[in-house]
């Protein structure tokens, strides 16, 4: 909550300074801008938020990027103090703490974090916060769902609490692979989806990638022309206008070329890395971006852990790369950053050598402007989420590793 601190005015600035502006007052924050941004982290999208710097009593000039979770923990001693607020809030806990213990860790990270002197310290929590607190704060605990004493060291009121989250995320049923594993069954496959033709080339370097006795040169050899062939199959949806040129012997050739537009390659981690080679000797000067995806495994859910994107990438045909998709998952969570970024979702094309039906309608189903473009589409996903019958890990057969049993990418058999 700190982070929604009022931009204060130069009379208010020089009152911070003093020690003589209320801090700790419901007027002190700019609640407009939190419900606003807790409502669109509650709807899974990305937010900006502010960066307060203590020191100067002033909001920095760069934000920070929050994208949206199962669950959101919002702190703050103000928390209740709003009405639109509190609607927001699904569970309201009131840690209460000793009043000794309050004014020691206000000094505590007064002085130390924030540079304060003691004097200014004692004269502020005197004049305004415990004032703020028995007038503010302390009426807030009948609004509480849950009063937890001693604050951290109460590990029984901190237990019942995970659990209850638990107990919540399981009724209603925000698990994402449990989510992706019903729906869509039997349906047919989405207009949005291309399957390079199944020619017996094609078919035969299946053949030759899901054999598991292939050695790992064949398998990277056989996988880089499939890819390739994928590249160029993926380009020719690319919007294309009439023009005429001259040729060499003086006559006029019709053909069609690529509007000005830049294409932004977007590979997923690791697996879909893999891809980028056959992307860069297809497109000259193409800008290349990272995402990486893990999966948790307490919750079995992606989990967003790095990312990479070139700078004004909102105009650009994006082209995001993964070796597979199994449930979708992590390609979704990848799509859903890109239109985070203001990348249109009708220029998005998700490029995978193989893809399960199961990723494919999920994909469709939640974005179906974006363009799903593959070399074959398995009809099964096994319980463990593998694509049947599938090539195995890919990432771990091209780069020759293998991933320890209790920890796996969100690649190739888990997205």
């Amino acid at each position: 909550m700190d982070s929604f601190y009022k931009v204060l005015n130069k009379e208010q600035q020089e009152l911070a300074a003093c020690s003589e502006y209320n801090f700790d007052h419901p007027d002190a924050f700019d609640f407009d801008l939190l419900v606003s941004v807790l409502r669109k982290l509650k709807k899974g999208k990305s937010v900006k938020v502010p960066v307060y710097d203590f020191t100067t009593h002033s909001r920095r000039k760069e934000w920070k990027t929050i994208y949206g979770a199962n669950v959101i923990v919002f702190e703050g001693i103000l928390a209740f103090a709003n009405k639109e607020l509190l609607k927001l809030l699904d569970m309201k806990v009131f840690v209460d703490t000793d009043s000794d213990i309050r004014l020691v860790r206000r000094l505590q990270r007064d002085i130390m974090e924030r540079g304060r002197d003691i004097v200014g310290v004692i004269k502020q929590y005197n004049k305004f916060v415990k004032p703020a607190f028995e007038q503010y704060i302390e009426p807030t605990v009948q609004v509480a769902d849950i009063v937890v004493p001693r604050g951290g060291e109460n590990s029984v009121a901190l237990d019942l609490i995970v659990q209850h989250v638990h107990s919540q995320l399981e009724k209603r049923e925000i698990t994402v692979r449990a989510t992706l594993a019903s729906p869509h069954q039997g349906q047919p496959l989405p207009k949005t989806l291309s399957v390079l033709e199944s020619t017996p080339q094609v078919r035969g370097m299946h053949t030759i990638i899901r054999n598991k006795d292939t050695t790992r040169d064949e398998f990277i050899f056989y996988s880089k022309r499939l890819m390739r062939l994928l590249i160029e199959h993926a380009l020719s949806f690319l919007p294309l206008k009439p023009v005429t040129v001259e040729t060499p012997q003086g006559t006029i050739y019709e053909g069609k070329r690529f509007h000005r537009q830049r294409i932004t390659g977007v590979s997923i981690l690791r697996a879909g890395e893999t891809m980028e080679q056959a992307l860069t000797a297809v497109c000259k000067d193409i800008r290349l971006g990272k995402i990486l995806i893990q999966t948790n495994h307490d919750t079995g859910e992606p989990e967003l852990h790095y990312l990479r994107l070139p700078k004004e990438i909102s105009e650009d045909y994006v082209i995001l790369m993964d070796s597979t998709v199994s449930t979708g998952a992590a390609a979704m969570m990848a799509v859903r950053v890109l239109l985070d970024h203001d990348v249109q979702e009708d220029r998005i094309f998700l490029l995978s050598l193989l893809m399960a039906e199961m990723g494919v309608h999920s994909v469709a189903y939640a974005f179906p402007r974006v363009h799903i473009i593959t070399t074959a589409v398995d009809k099964r996903v096994s319980e463990e989420f593998h694509i049947i019958p599938g090539i195995g890990n890919f990432g771990d057969r091209y780069f020759g590793t293998d991933a320890p049993a209790a920890w796996l990418e969100s690649e190739s058999m888990d997205c």
